[in-house]
């Protein structure tokens, strides 16, 4: 009796771990370990000199790497339903270590204490803006629109900036930039966790995984981006 009792007993767990298993919630844990292997390569590579003086000293190969970060970003948004879950792992996996080694850089040119305070505030800001999104009664659907002109708008200012070096454009771009990527935050984890309810328990394991990781990706982007505008604004320059 005491035998069958104890299967009863782990498999009610069982079935309690899998009804408690969420898409919102892999999105998450996959966000959570892409940016860890982001900080664990950039870490690795700003130690690195011998690295860091190749790549600084090769403009070409600096550019190669960004193009195969917008590549990979592009590839794995289109691709996805059509990859494996194990290669769409990996390629999630690729873009968190090519993004940590284009990161690197950051260290040369803030303290390292200043990057860990802004790393803080921007998971402070992920945090509330996520639970804003994910408590609200009001739908953030209408925001897409003008967040989506908003993003060209910014990408626009920050190549005609690259020509000017405008201080004072650079100090606007910034600001808009935090503002966009924190309001990005919040669209994105409702549409995020739209997805996740109605599709819980409705899809495949396979299809579960490829919805986890392009979600991942998705949070992983506006918690990057959000880091590094916020970090212009309050990092400390060596």
């Amino acid at each position: 009796m005491n035998g069958m009792n104890q299967q009863q007993t782990s498999f009610s767990q069982g079935l309690s771990a899998v009804a408690s298993r969420t898409i919102l919630r892999n999105v998450y844990i996959w966000m959570t370990l892409g940016l860890i292997i982001t900080g664990v390569v950039a870490l690795m590579v700003a130690n690195n000199q011998q690295v860091v003086y190749a790549i600084a000293s090769s403009p070409g190969l600096l550019m190669m790497l960004i193009i195969g970060e917008l590549a990979l970003v592009w590839f794995l948004s289109a691709s996805i339903h059509k990859l494996s879950t194990g290669t769409a792992a990996a390629l999630f996996a690729l873009y968190s270590g090519l993004n940590g080694v284009t990161l690197s850089f950051i260290f040369l040119v803030y303290t390292a204490n200043s990057i860990a305070t802004v790393f803080f505030i921007t998971a402070g800001t992920f945090a509330a803006m996520s639970l804003y999104a994910m408590t609200t009664k009001r739908s953030l659907e209408g925001w897409g629109h003008y967040l989506l002109m908003g993003l060209i708008g910014l990408i626009i200012a920050s190549v005609v900036n690259i020509f000017l070096r405008s201080e004072a454009m650079y100090f606007i771009i910034s600001g808009v930039g935090v503002l966009l990527f924190t309001a990005l935050t919040a669209y994105d984890t409702q549409q995020i966790k739209k997805m996740s309810d109605q599709l819980t328990g409705e899809v495949g394991e396979e299809d579960f995984v490829r919805l986890s990781i392009l979600g991942a990706l998705r949070l992983y982007l506006d918690f990057i981006n959000l880091f590094l505008y916020l970090l212009r604004f309050l990092g400390n320059r060596r």
